[in-house]
C-alpha cells in the first residue's frame, strides 16, 4: 500500500508543471512582443514622417524651402523659363543672346527673397498633388511645380529694366516636376498606409516594450537587447534611405536633373534620416547605461 505522503507527490508536481508551463509561456511571450517593438521603432519614425513632416503643409513646405537656395535647383528653373520664354520670342540673329541675357537675369533673381516667397507659395500649392499622388495615384502620379508666380516676377523685373520683348513673356504653363510616384506603386501603398498609422504605430512600440519588459523574467537583459533591435531596426532604415535614394536617381527620367533630384530626395528624407540617427544613438546609450547598472548590481555585496 503507498502511504499518505506518496500519494501526494502527484499533485505537488502538477503545479509545478504548471508554473514552468505558465513561466515558458510569459518567456517566449516576452520575447515575441519585444522583438515587434525593435521592428515598430523604424516603422514609428516613417509614419510619424508621413503624417507629420509631409501630410501637414506647413511642415511640407519649411522642408522644401531650403531647396530655393539650392544652386542646382536654382540652375533647372532658370533653364526651365528659359526655355518656356523664348519659345515665345523670336529675336532672329539676337535669339541666342537675348537667350543667354534672359537666363542670367532668371538665375539673379533666384537669389532674391522674392524668389524664395514664389517658391514657398507654389509648394504649398503643390501640396495637395503631392498627398494625392502619394496616397492615391492620381493621373499618373506625376507631380509638377506651377511655376507662374515666379515667372510673373521675372516678367515685371526684365520689364521694369526695358528688356525689349518682356511684355510678351509667358506667365502659364511653366511647370518643372518634384515627384513621379508612379514609379514607386509599392512605396505608395505603404506611404498611405503609414500616414493613416500615424503616431499609433509609437504608442504601440510603447505598449509592447512595457508589456514585453513585465513579462521577461530577466527584464535588464531583455531591456538591453529591445534596445540593441530597435538600433539594428534604425541602422536597417538608415540603410534603406541610402538605397531608395540610389534608386531613385538611377531611373530618372531624361530631363529631369540628377543633381535636383538627389537634392529633392535629400530634402524629404531629411527629417526619418535624422530621427532615425538620434534614435539608433539614443537606444545604444540607454543599452549601456541598463547593461551598466545591471552589472553594479550583480557585483553589489549582499547585505549581511
Amino acid at each position: 500500500m503507498s502511504s499518505p505522503a506518496n500519494a501526494e507527490r502527484p499533485a505537488a508536481r502538477a503545479p509545478s508543471r504548471a508554473r514552468r508551463a505558465g513561466r515558458g509561456f510569459s518567456a517566449a511571450a516576452s520575447g515575441v512582443l519585444l522583438v515587434v517593438t525593435a521592428l515598430l521603432v523604424p516603422l514609428a519614425i516613417l509614419s510619424g514622417w508621413a503624417r507629420l513632416d509631409i501630410g501637414d503643409v506647413d511642415e511640407y513646405v519649411g522642408t522644401m524651402e531650403p531647396l530655393a537656395s539650392n544652386e542646382h535647383v536654382q540652375a533647372d528653373i532658370a533653364a526651365a523659363v528659359t526655355d518656356r520664354v523664348m519659345r515665345e520670342l523670336d529675336t532672329g540673329p539676337l535669339q541666342d543672346t537675348v537667350a543667354e541675357f534672359v537666363e542670367s537675369a532668371i538665375r539673379s533673381f533666384t537669389t532674391t527673397e522674392t524668389f524664395r516667397t514664389g517658391w514657398n507659395a507654389a509648394n504649398r500649392e503643390a501640396h495637395g498633388a503631392v498627398q494625392r499622388a502619394l496616397r492615391e495615384g492620381d493621373g499618373n502620379g506625376a507631380v509638377t511645380l506651377n511655376l507662374a508666380p515666379i515667372t510673373q516676377q521675372v516678367k515685371d523685373q526684365l520689364e521694369a529694366d526695358g528688356v525689349p520683348f518682356a511684355d510678351r513673356v509667358p506667365v502659364e504653363d511653366v511647370e518643372v516636376t518634384i515627384l513621379e510616384a508612379h514609379r514607386f506603386p509599392a512605396a505608395r501603398q505603404s506611404f498611405r498606409l503609414l500616414q493613416e498609422a500615424g503616431l499609433w504605430l509609437a504608442g504601440a512600440a510603447v505598449v509592447t516594450a512595457a508589456v514585453g519588459l513585465l513579462l521577461a523574467r530577466r527584464r535588464a537583459r531583455a531591456a538591453v537587447l529591445t534596445c540593441l533591435g530597435g538600433a539594428l531596426a534604425c541602422g536597417a532604415l538608415l540603410i534603406g534611405i541610402v538605397i531608395g535614394r540610389r534608386a531613385t536617381l538611377d531611373d530618372l527620367p531624361r530631363d529631369v536633373s540628377e543633381a535636383s533630384a538627389a537634392a529633392v530626395f535629400d530634402a524629404l528624407a531629411s527629417a526619418p534620416r535624422t530621427l532615425a540617427w538620434a534614435v539608433l544613438g539614443g537606444l545604444l546609450v540607454l543599452a549601456l547605461v541598463i547593461a551598466v547598472l545591471a552589472g553594479l548590481r550583480r557585483t553589489r555585496p549582499a547585505r549581511r
